[in-house]
């Protein structure tokens, strides 16, 4: 059986995608469940600074050799930054999923959604 870190100061969707607050801003990516499903990733699309996502929302996707899956934003807001070093260094999501953000998100209502999001428990026991 495979083993799957999961960050204890993050929170999740379902759809494993994970959020982190770092000051008034949010940031995103992808589990290590994901990055070891999909295998060795070759793409990231990300969307543009300043478009808006709804909670799980599709904001981008991330393909491998192996399969194509959309991003879903975990939080609401406005999308203030891009990881651009993906866009030549897609491996990274692979190298450290949890270390390597793909977008940061003005939230537009943090409280509601952070309460909407899966805990670090809660998380774990999806994947088992």
């Amino acid at each position: 059986m495979t083993e799957y870190k999961v960050d204890p100061n993050m929170k999740y969707l379902a759809e494993h995608d994970w959020a982190k607050v770092e000051g008034d801003l949010v940031l995103v990516g992808v589990t290590d469940y994901a990055q070891k499903t999909l295998k060795d990733v070759v793409y990231v699309e990300l969307p543009n600074i300043g478009d808006n996502f709804d909670f799980k929302g599709i904001f981008g996707s991330i393909e491998s050799v192996k399969a194509v899956s959309d991003l879903f934003c975990p939080v609401a807001g406005e999308v203030v930054a891009i990881n651009e070093i993906l866009a030549s260094e897609p491996e990274r999501v692979n190298n450290d999923p949890y270390g390597t953000w793909l977008i940061k998100i003005n939230p537009s209502n943090l409280e509601m959604d952070w309460d909407r999001l899966l805990t670090p428990e809660a998380y774990s026991n999806l994947l088992d």
